[in-house]
């Protein structure tokens, strides 16, 4: 919509500035222009320039001066010539063009709208009203999917994305950062999360088949109406970090089923070493060696079954009692005993989240 938007400026300009005037946008492409024929071209020289720069830049007899958000240009605005005159109807142009394209995005654009309210820019009293204004269904139940790349987010990725919910009435696909793509979708009431985990793997399986880009994917909890869709953008997040600390072969992680990780997540990391403290008395956790560790988990794997987990470790049952027995001695805490195991496998999560030291939100 915003060339069309640029396209009406930019033909009222034509007889008032009497040179060729146009918008590229970051790859290059002329999106609007005085010369309709030159639409759809694309600038290979100057466009770098012109996207890095604060100021106006003169490159093969134009004159560019980009605009849009502070942090990343979006658009550039080019005049044909290089003199004084040029550079200041490009100045003029961009700042024009700028102001027009974020009132046409507040007023009017769902897809802002809905970015703004996800992350908690828009101030709860005013949600109700634009929601009604841009014509939201307000009964609607939504869930936040946040997409997040291994390497930087490509364009195709993007349009690949789009391509996979295609009703933009209902579903938005909003870019949040260079690796993070945020998924609105509308969903039936009463949806279960093996269906919405169902709806993210055919995401990931569609971009390992376009592009093989590794990728995993956070869920938020399902949300009536628009205001708490910042809540499970919240915990799309949550989500992801979680996963990457507790769970790292996951690539599909609900916020629902995080369970006690989700708790241990929480706590100040304070708390989190005095637990371990008192957990460990009589030794420090690191006096278990990688064999020892590898006991446990697979232990806790078999619900501590001692038979079954000395057939998985092809051990002898006597054996593994011994290991165990050995851990009792060291840690104070027996495995085959329920209460114990608890605290032991809470202590382990807390040790690991210690050690990766997480980004919260």
């Amino acid at each position: 919509m915003s060339n069309r938007l640029f396209q009406g400026i930019i033909h009222q300009m034509k007889d008032a500035v009497g040179r060729v005037v146009g918008v590229i946008d970051e790859s290059g492409t002329i999106v609007s222009c005085t010369e309709l024929s030159k639409i759809g071209d694309v600038i290979t020289s100057g466009v770098t320039e012109a996207f890095s720069s604060n100021n106006t830049v003169a490159v093969n007899g134009y004159t560019y001066r980009a605009f849009g958000s502070l942090i990343q240009p979006e658009y550039a605005v080019f005049i044909e010539g290089n003199d004084a005159l040029a550079e200041k109807y490009a100045a003029i142009l961009a700042v024009s063009l700028a102001n027009i394209k974020q009132y046409y995005d507040e007023k009017y654009d769902r897809g802002n709208f809905i970015k703004n309210v996800m992350l908690d820019n828009i101030l709860p009293g005013d949600i109700y009203l634009k929601s009604r204004e841009l014509h939201f269904n307000n009964e609607a139940v939504r869930v936040v999917f946040l997409l997040r790349l291994g390497a930087t987010c490509e364009a195709s990725v993007f349009e690949i994305i789009q391509s996979l919910f295609p009703d933009k009435s209902k579903d938005f696909v909003i870019n949040i950062n260079e690796n993070d793509i945020a998924i609105i979708k509308d969903i039936s009431t009463g949806a279960e999360v093996k269906d919405l985990e169902k709806l993210a793997r055919s995401v990931i399986d569609s971009l390992d088949a376009e592009i093989a880009s590794h990728a995993v994917v956070g869920i938020g909890t399902q949300v009536r109406g628009i205001k708490d869709l910042a809540r499970s953008f919240k915990e799309a997040q949550v989500a992801l970090e979680v996963g990457k600390v507790f769970d790292t072969e996951k690539v599909i992680i609900s916020y629902e089923n995080l369970g006690i990780a989700r708790l241990i997540y929480q706590l100040p990391s304070t708390l989190c070493e005095m637990f371990l403290r008192e957990v460990f008395k009589r030794g420090s956790i690191e006096t278990l060696d990688h064999e020892t560790l590898f006991t446990i988990q697979k232990f806790f794997e078999n619900n501590l079954n001692v038979s079954e987990t000395s057939r998985k470790l092809f051990v002898h049952r006597n054996t593994l009692v011994y290991r165990l027995e050995k851990i009792r001695k060291l840690t104070g805490l027996d495995l085959r005993e329920f209460d114990d195991a608890i605290v032991f496998k809470v202590a382990l999560m807390v040790k690991k989240y210690l050690d990766s030291s997480p980004i919260k939100y």
